[in-house]
């Protein structure tokens, strides 16, 4: 089920936002027909709470806050209207996936530091704070929401396979990639046509994500080739040499039937796949449970919010923006719209805390929340994209096609340097 919720993160390679970002003039974007009354918040369908938005438009009374739910590619839209300096929103949301190609051109938000915003650092997860900040240091992005990733089981499934049950059991049990694969070699001897994984992908990029590094450093130097990315590769191809992985496609119907009869009974994913599971195989509910991560935290999705530099009332627009993301309101936010909270006071709150009859009355934030509290600090270059889009298609021909695993490794580092050189990256 991994990333069915971000099948189509980007409008372009990450230059796309470097050259439309680079076309406007700081104090030039005022939208056409602006005032200090009018205040325009943009944002994507499940990107905010809507009540939660709602209740803002109540709330701030002395400006005219006018929500737009942005449909469509929400990145492409947003830069031609900066490019076009002409109704350009006053608040805007930022993808956490396409968060590393706004930061060079931080000069077209405002600084939230200059707004307050140190003040309020505490309340929120370092690292997701981190990742708001330009090179600069300037601050454009206001922490959303994020991914915590967890391992979702069948214990039903396990128990046949003679594998633990109890989630805290799980966790410690398969805490490597090592063990789980070994935990999956168990699964397929006693289980009959299911599989571990559903496809090698699942593995590189979930162990791409647990690290500090991706792709390019902070130096604009290429390691794609590096010890960390080799490793997560090396690992994918060895859970599908050992047949540990699935020729089944996720979010597909031959994929969901595969689930629901229990064929697929270990998912890697976000906190948001919990909402995938309930939507896709809800005859599954109570079938699951939730368990830490083999190899330690990672994240996949979160988002932000900027204030932009044609907003003619930033201090205005600062306190909505906060009000939006404090901790109540995430809470709202995880409750109304599966937004996992970057504010760890929500983890505490009841509405968190409730037990999920879909995972077997488990209360998960047991194991969301700490995950999400131990992510590391990462670097996100502009040019990760589509260096990682040309190793993960040439996993995906082993996965699928059959393609010989050196050949592949070896196509997917020429492709990066050829992109790399293109985009200007050393290597």
């Amino acid at each position: 089920m991994h990333l069915s919720r971000r099948a189509l993160l980007y409008a372009g390679l990450a230059t796309t936002a470097t050259a439309a970002l680079g076309g406007t003039t700081a104090g030039c974007s005022v939208p056409n027909g602006s005032t200090g009354r009018n205040m325009t918040l943009w944002y994507w369908t499940g990107g905010l709470s809507d009540k939660v938005v709602a209740d803002a438009k109540k709330r701030f009374t002395d400006v005219s806050l006018k929500p737009a739910q942005i449909g469509g590619y929400f990145k492409s839209k947003l830069l031609t209207t900066m490019t076009g300096r002409a109704y350009v929103p006053d608040i805007t949301g930022l993808k956490g996936e396409d968060m590393a190609s706004y930061l060079p051109n931080a000069e077209q938000f405002i600084d939230l530091r200059t707004l307050g915003a140190e003040k309020l650092k505490d309340q929120y997860l370092p690292w997701k704070w981190a990742e708001g900040i330009a090179p600069d240091g300037s601050m454009i992005g206001f922490p959303i929401d994020t991914g915590p990733v967890a391992h979702y089981f069948m214990p039903e499934v396990f128990d046949r396979a003679g594998l633990p049950t109890d989630p805290a059991d799980v966790g410690k049990e398969m805490d490597t990639w090592e063990k789980y694969l070994a935990a999956g070699e168990r699964l397929k001897k006693k289980v009959r046509g299911a599989h571990m994984v559903i496809d090698a992908l699942t593995i590189y990029q979930y162990m791409i994500a647990q690290g500090t590094r991706r792709y390019v450093d902070e130096e604009r130097r290429f390691i794609g080739d590096h010890e960390h990315v080799r490793r997560a590769w090396n690992m994918a191809i060895d859970a599908y040499e050992r047949g540990l992985c699935s020729r089944y496609q996720s979010g597909t119907p031959d994929g969901n039937a595969a689930i629901e009869n229990g064929l697929l009974p270990s998912q890697i994913g976000a906190s948001w796949v919990a909402g995938d599971l309930k939507l896709t195989v809800p005859k599954t509910k109570g079938k699951w449970r939730v368990a830490a991560l083999p190899g330690g935290p990672a994240n996949n999705g979160g988002s932000f919010l900027a204030i932009t530099k044609s907003c003619r009332k930033p201090e205005r627009a600062f306190e909505i923006l906060t009000w939006l993301l404090n901790a109540d309101n995430q809470t709202r936010g995880f409750t109304d719209a599966t937004l996992f909270p970057s504010t760890p006071a929500s983890y505490q709150q009841e509405a968190m805390r409730a037990p999920d009859p879909f995972f077997g009355g488990q209360t998960t934030i047991d194991v969301f929340g700490p995950t999400a509290e131990k992510i590391p600090i990462a670097y996100h270059s502009p040019y990760d994209y589509p260096l990682d889009q040309a190793v993960s298609d040439e996993l995906r021909n082993v996965n699928a096609l059959g393609k010989d695993p050196r050949r592949a490794w070896k196509d997917a580092m020429a492709k990066c340097r050829r992109i790399a050189d293109h985009l200007g990256v050393q290597t």
